[in-house]
């Protein structure tokens, strides 16, 4: 921690208001809220086209469920999306918006819940994503899903809370292979929490040393064992552009495969809609790692 003229800095060179202005994202996107209702609005219309899904709980908390849209495939592979809101807001209600994409590929979509803070803690929330996944793999054969072909993928919060499950010890913690997840999408996250813990969004996350080193992914990528997508928006802050960045150069050096994108054009709330679009920056990327053609619904 170094000063700089009068100015004290907290962060790399940012003093405690820049930083805290880096980790808010609204303030860098001025169609924040429009974006983020048109999440449920476009959920709302895939749940009219494919019908409700199949919901299953796979904890013992009410916000321990999952809804599964089915494909007409047998066996088919898994996406499991996890949404974004800051740790804090949006739920599987408003992440159906991705799933047509996936369905009319012969790939069920899964859309996740879990209990946002401040109901829970951030450790708690990322062993509810865990055991979400672990139940999928144990439990595919109830939705006719191929537990071999497990995907995840995630934005913002989200983002960082897929990163946590693809560096996971799935041997050592649940009893499976360690290859329990085939590829994965991070999209728009933050992959160590440091800078999180000391800006103003601490407040409520809530994050000390030892849980930032816990639920730091970008130190856990030994851990990691399939290829990696790290997606990132135009319009992010700086910090988001390098947690991106220094989590792909990361996964690189460690000789994993890692992809980098960097979304032209795009902010940080509309990188994830373009998961929902089988050519979009996204969605083209996801059905590509996942080895499945885009079809329209009517082919």
């Amino acid at each position: 921690m170094t000063s700089v003229g009068s100015t004290r800095t907290v962060f790399l060179d940012y003093d405690q208001q820049a930083l805290d202005k880096q980790y808010d994202q609204r303030a860098w996107a001025p169609n924040a809220a429009e974006v983020i209702k048109g999440y449920a609005i476009d959920s709302d219309v895939v749940r009219s086209k494919l019908g409700e899904p199949q919901t299953f709980a796979y904890g013992n908390s009410p916000a321990e469920v999952l809804d599964v849209f089915k494909t007409v495939r047998a066996n088919a592979p898994i996406q499991v999306f996890i949404h974004g809101g800051a740790w804090r807001l949006l739920s599987r209600r408003e992440s159906a918006f991705p799933a047509e994409t996936f369905v009319n590929a012969e790939a069920h979509f899964i859309a996740l819940d879990f209990a946002l803070l401040p109901h829970v803690t951030l450790t708690e929330m990322a062993s509810q994503v865990r055991n979400a996944i672990a139940w999928i793999y144990r439990n595919a054969d109830r939705f006719d899903g191929d537990n071999d072909r497990i995907y995840v993928s995630g934005h913002s919060s989200g983002g960082h809370l897929a990163a946590i499950a693809l560096t996971t010890d799935w041997p050592n913690c649940f009893g499976l292979p360690k290859s329990v997840i085939k590829g994965g999408i991070c999209a728009s996250g933050i992959y160590d929490l440091e800078p999180v813990r000391l800006s103003s969004r601490n407040d409520y996350v809530r994050v000390d040393a030892l849980i930032e080193d816990q639920l730091s992914p970008i130190r856990h990528i030994d851990l990691i064992n399939c290829p990696i997508i790290v997606a990132y928006g135009e319009y992010e802050t700086d910090e988001f552009k390098r947690q991106a960045r220094e989590f792909s150069n990361a996964i690189g050096q460690a000789h994993r495969s890692v992809r980098l994108i960097d979304a032209s054009g795009l902010n940080h709330y509309e990188v994830v809609k373009t998961l929902a679009e089988s050519d979009g920056l996204l969605g083209r990327a996801a059905l590509q790692q996942m080895q499945l053609a885009p079809k329209s619904r009517e082919a």
